[in-house]
């Protein structure tokens, strides 16, 4: 090819680190960029010229695009879900081609994705890699994210009681730094044991019962801290311990709808589209190991997330389990969530001393 390709995609959390090693190593003597990081200006931009009532992961992925058209970038990626998200790419594309922007786009829904045909389209933008080698390649990357989730899961659990402010963080950018370099799987294992291994010597300060949350709902408000004002520290803040299956990691590997399905105990009958079923089914599990509440996380208007709402207040009544339920959008204010997400705390702080004569040590 006579011009230099420059790859760029959507941001979601720091899955943009192994997802930038991953293209690097497809396309050896090309360019990835990330797209610069999330901010209020991404959001205007995207909702600018996104439809109004489109859901709030659309106009975040419109924005990571412009500003990553702007950065350079002359092809974007974009992977779809079991939702209208997988409908998004077209959409998008079309938006961006009416703007002005020339750029390849190569979008990767679940209908489609084929290893046939992936690597098809990858040979087709220059990749010199065999099958055999691409497939090396795609197990790595599933292993770093998996590796990656696993560190995160342990710190969502245990960043709010640190003795020392900020030894997670410190570690977990450690990590970040690691798995932006390309990686053997020997290595990868080394990686996985030894941080494992680290993130257990960070002394805590955390009682025999802390408080627990459990956080659910849908993927990517979940897992794109920006778009929900970074709801997880503010939680730990308060001295909370924080659960959350849902992750790359959990897409990827996690089980089939229908053996979600039949684990909802009753509380579903039918799948509902993208992750609700694995919303009720969390939420019956968090309320089977007697956490303290749950936060339902969805964009505004999304469809599974808001048919599983019926289930998860049935759920509620038969566990006796509190449930803050929190739509996001371009017009959310950060006050509110803020204002409702204290007064929330302090609710199943007071029942903890109710049930137990004895509260959580605040946060402040």
């Amino acid at each position: 090819m006579d011009k230099q390709l420059v790859f760029s995609f959507p941001h979601m959390g720091d899955y943009h680190v192994v997802i930038r090693s991953m293209l690097g190593e497809l396309f050896p003597g090309q360019r990835v960029i990330s797209a610069p990081p999330t901010t209020q200006r991404t959001l205007e931009l995207g909702g600018k010229y996104s439809p109004d009532f489109v859901c709030s992961p659309f106009k975040y992925n419109m924005g990571n695009y412009i500003e990553a058209l702007e950065a350079g970038a002359n092809v974007l990626l974009q992977t779809g879900l079991g939702c209208r998200y997988g409908y998004y790419g077209e959409v998008q594309e079309q938006i961006l081609r009416d703007l002005g922007y020339e750029f390849d786009f190569l979008c990767f829904s679940r209908a489609h994705v084929k290893p046939e045909k992936i690597y098809r389209v990858l040979r087709n933008l220059g990749c010199p890699l065999s099958m055999r080698e691409i497939l090396g390649v795609m197990m790595r990357t599933a292993e770093s994210l998996r590796i990656m989730d696993a560190l995160d899961y342990y710190i969502r659990e245990n960043v709010g009681f640190e003795i020392v402010p900020g030894s997670f963080e410190k570690l977990q950018k450690q990590l970040l730094k690691e798995l932006s370099e390309p990686q053997t799987m020997l290595r990868l294992e080394r990686l996985k044991q030894g941080y494992a291994r680290a993130a257990g010597e960070i002394p805590v300060k955390k009682s025999a019962m802390p408080l627990r949350v459990g956080v659910i709902g849908e993927l990517y408000t979940l897992m794109e801290p920006f778009s929900n004002f970074y709801l997880e520290k503010q939680l730990a803040r308060r001295n909370i311990s924080v659960s959350r299956r849902m992750s790359v990691s959990f897409l990827l590997f996690g089980k089939k709808d229908r053996i979600s399905l039949r684990e909802s105990g009753g509380y579903l009958k039918y799948t509902v589209g993208a992750n609700g079923v694995d919303s009720v089914c969390q939420a019956k599990r968090y309320a089977e190991l007697g956490y303290d509440g749950l936060i339902h996380m969805k964009s505004f208007g999304c469809i599974p997330e808001l048919n599983v709402m019926p289930a998860l207040t049935r759920l509620e009544q038969d566990y006796g389990i509190p449930i803050l339920h929190l739509s996001f959008d371009a017009n959310t204010s950060e006050v509110g969530v803020e204002t409702r997400l204290e007064a929330f705390a302090d609710m199943i702080d007071m029942r903890r001393k109710k049930a137990y004569g004895t509260a959580r040590v605040s946060g402040g």
